[in-house]
């Protein structure tokens, strides 16, 4: 079984106060966070950030593995995330993500891709561990270079 571990602390009140977040690798090794951050589009990172980043590499990982798995070229797959955070009545909650993929794969059809591209939104493993998260996925297929 793998692990990955991520860190954080969080010093102060809420509105006042400020964090870091570091991950086991290394690549993250101090970012900073704060209210301002998450809720008034300071400049930095914030949970909802590093969210869409986990999944949109995930996506973009499992769509590969999947196409080439069935023997097609893949090129590039590209994903970007839109995470909301809205007001809810119990407080705050991330309600929808979407999921923005464009893919460059040889031997394909646009309708082959989407099918994919739908089946990898419910099977990739950070979609799996965000059940009860509505995704919206925007498929876009470019077209490919004969292999």
């Amino acid at each position: 079984m793998l692990k990955r571990s991520a860190n954080a602390i969080w010093n102060g009140d809420l509105k006042n106060g400020n964090g870091k977040v570091s991950v086991e690798s290394g690549l993250i090794k101090e970012a900073d966070y704060s209210f301002t951050k998450r809720f008034e589009n300071e400049p930095g990172t914030n949970p909802e950030e590093l969210l869409g980043a986990a999944h949109a590499a995930c996506f973009s990982m499992a769509l590969s593995a999947a196409l080439s798995g069935e023997g097609y070229e893949v090129r590039s797959i590209r994903t970007t995330d839109k995470v909301y955070l809205d007001k809810v009545a119990d407080g705050f909650a991330i309600t929808k993500i979407e999921v923005f993929v464009e893919g460059e794969v040889a031997g394909i059809d646009e309708e082959k891709f989407l099918q994919f591209a739908e089946k990898t939104k419910a099977g990739c493993p950070v979609s799996k561990a965000l059940t009860g998260v509505q995704f919206v996925l925007n498929a876009k297929f470019t077209t490919t270079v004969s292999a």
